[in-house]
């Protein structure tokens, strides 16, 4: 198909600069499609550097973020294929509230969700053309990780659906000496960064570290005795399958797109919001290693769920289909 040079049009409203989980979905995606077919990763379409060439399909990230260009798509070139690929916010606000969101899932000839949870958000009338895929990292090997300093660690921008104040608000009550609290994020709005530096200040335990390239994240969460999530909403959080994959456990909000990463049986979930039931269960990982290696056997069990051939092969057979016509697997 490479040698036809046809494109297939990959449309991402956040890219590098927002290094975010759908930037590093969309590059990913990218890099899986590049030995398949010509790649355009673009922020909307139509964009003058496709104006040359007749596309493939068109695979756009964010039904409410990239309606505009889904909407030119299904009016340039109806009947070729258009695969929406839900975010959390997709899924658990903007379809049930925006008509430019529902009007994406009804012009898609196909909706990927990215974890098992995802489907149940949907409305019924989509679930014939929705499809599951996992996001996926490569495994890491586990750090040995240090018995002087008890880590625990959130990953994510500042910003409202992630609920950075939980984190910042559980690292306040009492804990022993030797566990501490970072924090990793750009603060995408100014209260957010002002809550940060006066818990530093007020915390000596605590630490806000801002953002951080993913590679250096990355390490940081292997070498971390916790991963924390606190979001109000995720679609399939990368930085969950990330710590799975690099053999550090986690903790993280009972909400749909955890319990979809996790499984149902997960022990290590808190409610959202919850300060204290999310300190509890830290104290509980740090002087319980019974409930801290479950925790860790938990995650195990998971993470074939996280692997990038399986991504790939699912996300090349996806395109496959909705290029010869055929339902999906």
């Amino acid at each position: 198909m490479k040698s036809e040079a046809k494109t297939v049009v990959l449309v991402s409203p956040a890219m590098a600069a927002s290094n975010n989980g759908n930037w590093h979905t969309a590059h990913r995606w990218a890099q899986f499609l590049s030995g398949y077919c010509d790649i355009a990763l673009l922020p909307r379409w139509p964009s003058p550097c496709t104006a040359s060439t007749e596309p493939l399909a068109m695979v756009a990230l964010h039904a409410r973020r990239s309606a505009g260009s889904i909407q030119a798509w299904a009016s340039a070139w109806p009947g070729k294929p258009l695969v929406v690929v839900l975010t959390g916010t997709d899924l658990y606000r903007d379809i049930h509230t925006d008509a430019d969101a529902r009007q994406s899932l009804a012009l898609a000839s196909h909706l990927v969700v990215l974890q098992d949870a995802g489907l149940a958000a949907l409305p019924d009338a989509w679930h014939g053309k929705a499809r599951v895929i996992y996001q996926s990292a490569p495994a890491l090997k586990p750090a040995s990780k240090p018995g002087h300093r008890f880590g625990v660690l959130m990953v994510g921008h500042l910003r409202d659906e992630k609920d950075p104040l939980t984190f910042m608000g559980a690292a306040a009550h009492g804990f022993a000496a030797g566990i501490h609290f970072d924090q990793i994020g750009l603060a995408l709005t100014p209260r957010y960064a002002e809550q940060a530096c006066a818990t530093a200040q007020r915390l000596p335990h605590y630490r806000w570290l801002g953002g951080l390239p993913r590679a250096q994240t990355r390490q940081r969460i292997r070498r971390a005795h916790l991963l924390v999530n606190c979001s109000l909403m995720e679609g399939g959080a990368q930085v969950i399958l990330e710590a799975v994959q690099s053999g550090t456990p986690v903790l993280a909000t009972r909400i749909s797109g955890n319990i979809g990463m996790l499984g149902t049986g997960y022990a290590g979930y808190f409610a959202p919001g919850d300060e204290a039931g999310l300190a509890a269960l830290v104290r509980r990982c740090a002087a319980k290693p019974d409930f801290y290696g479950l925790l860790q056997s938990q995650c195990a069990e998971r993470a074939p769920l996280f692997a990038p051939p399986t991504e790939k092969r699912l996300v090349i057979n996806l395109l496959a289909c909705s290029l010869s016509g055929l339902p999906c697997p």
